[in-house]
């Protein structure tokens, strides 16, 4: 029997890498709903391709594009934030949630109220909006799957144990393309994006680049495992073969491994609790030779010590510390500010003294996340 998915970001990495798994495995899938932002072109091809049943594109702009696109396919046209909620909500065995940004926690939240099965990408809606979004799986009956790497490694180091026996949990961080780098006031766009070991969009490649990344993994950690902070660390592991690590309280530790590719934790979640074929070859322990690892430079890339003093604050500060880093790295790409100025930013938001009271629903984590927008816009400083 074929199971059912809707894949929000369609035309990102994750989305992509998604496709190219159910594209292995198609007589198994019924693709219903594809969305992305603006790449009209690309989510066009996917849903004829998949013969989705309505394909979403998030800017009303390029509707008609769309439409002519998909003219002639039966497959259903639609546009906009309310359009993407509605898509999201249609029932289905499996969401994947790969909408980058907190632009993707209104769909979030809709497929979640179905009470189906969530594969969460989307790291920046459950910084957000964690209370909201765990309060709302537990009212739904939702299951939510960790796709990231690192959180869906510590999900499958957690299979056949209690949490109540868990000592610890790290974290593995690849360090990014600029940990060698002295001075990263000079780093361009192109050397920041320029990730050693995996392949993913600009945003995230800039996240992993300043830390921000795995910062925003730790908050996203503390919601999905309920562990008190302090129990949760960070190591560098500049080979990424090991992706986490989970250490119980008769001293034994357990760690995933595997390939530096996303469609090894995507198929974890597409065939959980059951596991897939996946073209990854083996790993080759001998090839890779050896691992190292090395405790995070919180002086030169302050990004996770901002999120562990964020997710200890709690209140709003997860959720403006996310909006504004979602704002520089933007502008950073743009050119407008230099790489070292991002967590600066950063911090400076989260300092001012008046910021929002703690979100309880999911508009007033939109209203969080737009005050601290215009906050970390009003402070951009020039190169």
């Amino acid at each position: 029997m074929k199971r059912s998915i809707s894949i929000l970001g369609a035309t990102g990495s994750v989305g992509e890498q998604t496709l190219d798994l159910v594209r292995r495995n198609a007589e198994s899938w019924k693709v219903t709903a594809l969305t992305a932002n603006s790449n009209v072109a690309e989510l066009a091809r996917a849903a004829r391709e998949f013969r989705a049943d309505i394909a979403v594109v998030a800017d009303e702009r390029y509707l008609g594009d769309l439409r002519d696109a998909l003219a002639g396919s039966g497959i259903e046209a639609a546009a906009g934030r309310a359009a993407l909620c509605e898509a999201a909500s249609r029932p289905v065995d499996i969401t994947m949630a790969a909408i980058v940004g907190c632009a993707g926690l209104g769909p979030v939240m809709a497929a979640i109220e179905q009470g189906g099965t969530i594969a969460l990408a989307n790291k920046e809606a459950l910084v957000s909006a964690g209370e909201v979004m765990t309060a709302a799986v537990a009212k739904h009956g939702a299951t939510l799957l960790p796709v990231d790497s690192e959180h869906n490694a510590i999900f499958q180091c957690l299979q056949g144990g209690e949490i109540g026996d868990v000592r610890s949990i790290t974290l593995t961080a690849s360090g990014g393309p600029l940990r060698m780098i002295e001075d990263l006031s000079a780093v361009t766009p192109e050397q920041a994006i320029a990730h050693p070991n995996w392949d993913m969009g600009a945003k995230i490649s800039v996240d992993s680049a300043t830390m921000f990344n795995k910062g925003l993994e730790l908050i996203e950690a503390h919601h999905l495992f309920p562990l008190k902070l302090d129990r949760i660390r960070i190591v560098v592991h500049p080979q990424s073969v090991i992706h986490s690590l989970v250490e119980y309280r008769d001293g034994s530790t357990l760690a995933q491994l595997g390939p530096s590719d996303m469609r090894v934790p995507i198929a974890s979640c597409l065939a959980w609790p059951a596991r897939m074929d996946t073209p990854m070859e083996p790993l080759d322990l001998p090839a890779i030779g050896e691992m190292t690892f090395f405790a995070p430079d919180e002086v030169r890339f302050p990004a996770t010590r901002l999120a562990r003093e964020a997710a200890e604050a709690g209140g709003a500060a997860p959720a403006v510390l996310n909006a504004a880093n979602e704002i520089a790295v933007a502008a950073f790409l743009d050119r407008k500010i230099a790489f070292s100025r991002i967590a600066v930013l950063v911090e400076n938001v989260l300092n001012q003294n008046d910021l929002p009271d703690a979100p309880r629903t999911l508009e007033e984590v939109l209203r969080v996340d737009e005050d601290a927008r215009r906050r970390a816009t009003r402070i951009l400083e020039p190169v």
